[in-house]
Order: C-alpha cells, then structure tokens, then sequence
C-alpha cells in the first residue's frame, strides 16, 4: 500500500514529480572539515554537478544521511533519485520542506521489481546502493534475505549495465570480514590484513555474495559501449541520531532501571562509525570514481571506513552516548564468556527442536555472541589515501549530536514501554 504524501509530494508511480532542495539539517551543523583531496585533480572532476544519481535505501537510517549531505555540496548534483520500498512520513516531511537546485523524485517500489528498476536507472550516472535487510539475529527468513540482499543488487547491476549508468558505489559491511567462528581478533587492521573469514551466518553471507557481485561487475561493458566503475565500502557499526539499534539497546536499558545490559566484555574493541562520517565517505567515493586518475586506485575495490571514535566494546558506546544523562551500564557478562557461548548453542538447538512445530528465534546466537566479543579494529587509512577520506565530523561532535538525540527521544520511549508493559 502506498504510503500518503505530505502536500507537494508526489509518487513516482503518479505525475511526474519535480522537487527542488538545496539543504538537510539531520543530526546537527556539519563541520568545516571537507576531507579534500591529498592530491590535486581537475576540480570541476572533483564535483558532483550536472549528475543524476539514485540512492537506494533512501529511507533508511544511513540513506537519508547520503542524501543531506549529497544537498550540502556546494556543486550538489542536478537530480536526486530516492529509492525505498516505502518512506515515513518524517522523512517525507523532510523532503516536502527542500527548496533549491537540486531535483528530488521519490521511488517507491521493490528493488526485486526489474522494471521498476529499469525506471529508476534510466539516465543516471551513479547509483549509492545502500538497501539491505540487515538481521544478526536470523529474525528474517533466509530466502527473503537472500532475495533482497543478492538478487535485488544484481538485479540492480544489470539494470545499470543496461541504462548505461557508469558509476556504481555499494555500502558493504564489516561483518563481510567478521569476526570468524574462532574469534580471532584483529587489531588495527586494514584491505591488506590477511583473515580467515569463516562465517556462515546468513547475514554476512549474503552480504559477502552482494559485494562480491558488485566488485566482479567493474568493467562491465554499458550498452552505449562505456565502462561501469563500481567499489564498496566495509563500514563498520554505525551509529547516530536516529540509529534503530541505539534506540532497542536504549529501550532494554530504561526497563533495566536505566541501567545498560553488559553483552559485550570491556576487552572486546571495536571502532563503530558516526552516521555522518560513513555517509561522507559515500560523496568522497562519488567524486572519486568521476576524477580519471582517482578513478584508476578506487575502482574494483572494498574499503574500510571508520572514523576517530575512541576504541570501545558495542556495550560501552551505549553507556558513552547516555552517561551524562544520568544512566549506568552493568559491570560485567551475565555469565563468563565460554559459558555464554554454549548457552547460545543450546538455545540453538531448542530452535532446532523446535523447527517442525514452532518457529523459534532465540535472542541471541553463537555468531552474535562471538561478534560482541571479539577484538576487531580497522584503519581508514587506505580510504584517505585513494579518495581523500577525512571524518567531516569529530568523536566530540558525534558524540553530542547521538547524545541529545537519545535525551529527545527517551520521554517518548518511557510511555511507550509503560503502556505495552501495563
């Protein structure tokens, strides 16, 4: 069913629609910090003007962020496609309120739909592919998952081939590299770390085989004789204002007499993103891949992006971002680690048990489990040296803007859970 538009707003399935915008304000001011180029290029390559580009996911927590700042470009590009099955009517109201340079049209369909794809292809030039079924749990079905995940991305590459669109970005994810089963951690890593990625979890899986597809498709014949360019970039956990994940730990956390769940021990390291940050490194690619002489290092490749969040287990983020609103985290595991493993192993197999009468998703897994407690750190140093990556927001401002919208969000979230637990 089709969602209802806020006055202005139209459908791409109605009247054509012509939306101009020149501005998003999501999550706060950006900073000053542009990440420019170590290395001068023509600067009219450097730009994103005169382009057509389509993001998918557009709807969605990261895609909304490529969006914003892709309007804050000083040469912002002519015409900007908005792909997702459907869009809330906050972000709707978003986009009613952009008056500007920049042409917006909504798309609202499946990215399984090949002719509606061809549509949404037709006479672009580059496609930021961020739309994914993300599930570390096994919540959703495996086939759906593979359905949207693989099929909808070479599905969307071959519409690209076909409508001639020559630069193609895809939002990969850290878990493509892991944690394997064994837990073996890495420190500080980067594109050139030699890992033993043994992961079966549905998720990553799925996610390996799209970028996979994406990487494989560099240089690709168009149909009017030109060459797709394509790369992928590896984010780790990301975060921010409006992050679903924050949001449930949140939720866990004031049924816990605001005390945060300790599922990850403090040794565990990681370096999650900021949404702005991973979003910024999305228009760096663009630019990149448009330059010639960027174009040959970027190309047919995977990058990791991270920022200069301070290294943290996923548990301590949630208590970083809160404390100062008053809010604690437990001290230690629930259970030793080896311990916690087989009681997730156990839990999988009632699952198991359970299969031909009951479908049964216990709420957490080997592979969860494993990926809270590993070590796993990367540089983004790779990134800054191809396509001029530099974090556009600091740790600090990351950490504000996160913050406070957690505080906005937490009266409404204490009625919410009063009333389903009344």
């Amino acid at each position: 069913m089709q969602a209802n538009l806020p006055h202005g707003l139209l459908s791409a399935r109605e009247v054509e629609p012509r939306l101009k915008a020149d501005f998003c304000g999501a999550g706060g001011e950006p900073s000053s910090r542009d990440g420019k180029p170590t290395t001068e290029e023509e600067p009219r390559a450097m730009s994103l003007a005169g382009v057509s580009c389509l993001v998918t996911g557009a709807g969605g927590f990261l895609g909304q962020r490529i969006v914003c700042l892709l309007l804050e470009e000083e040469e912002a590009p002519a015409e900007i496609r908005l792909l997702d099955k459907a869009f809330s009517a906050e972000a709707l109201g978003r986009f009613d309120k952009f008056k500007g340079k920049t042409e917006l049209k909504i798309l609202e369909g499946d990215i399984r739909d090949v002719t509606f794809l061809h549509r949404a292809c037709q006479g672009v030039s580059l496609v930021v592919h961020t739309a994914s079924l993300i599930d570390t749990l096994g919540l959703i079905e495996k086939k759906l998952l593979w359905e949207v995940n693989v099929t909808g991305t070479q599905l969307l590459l071959e519409a690209c081939i076909r409508c001639n669109v020559q630069h193609f970005i895809y939002t990969s994810t850290i878990e493509v590299t892991g944690p394997n089963c064994k837990g073996d951690p890495i420190f500080n890593g980067d594109e050139d770390t030699a890992y033993e990625s043994t992961s079966k979890f549905p998720y990553a899986q799925s996610k390996r085989l799209a970028e996979d597809a994406v990487l494989k498709a560099d240089g690709q014949v168009l149909k009017d004789g030109g060459t797709l360019m394509t790369c992928a970039l590896r984010s780790m956990y990301i975060f921010g204002e409006g992050c679903p994940f924050l949001q449930g730990h949140l939720d866990k956390c004031l049924l816990n007499k605001n005390i945060y769940l300790r599922f990850s021990r403090k040794e565990a390291l990681v370096n999650p993103v900021y949404v702005g940050n991973i979003a910024w490194a999305h228009v760096q690619a663009a630019k990149a891949l448009r330059a010639p002489q960027r174009a040959k290092h970027v190309r047919g490749k995977f990058y990791y992006i991270s920022d200069d969040t301070p290294h943290m287990s996923y548990a301590d983020l949630n208590y970083e971002l809160t404390k100062e609103l008053g809010f604690g985290i437990e001290p230690r595991l629930p259970m030793p680690l080896t311990m916690l493993y087989y009681f997730s192993l156990l839990l999988e197999m009632l699952s198991f048990l359970l299969r031909p009468f009951v479908r049964y998703v216990p709420s957490t897994n080997r592979h969860l489990v494993t990926l809270l407690n590993t070590p796993f750190t990367f540089s983004y140093r790779k990134a800054q040296q191809d396509f001029g990556y530099v974090p556009r927001y600091t740790w600090e401002e990351a950490k504000q803007g996160t913050g406070e919208w957690l505080a906005s969000v937490i009266p409404q979230r204490r009625l919410i859970l009063q009333s389903s637990t009344a």
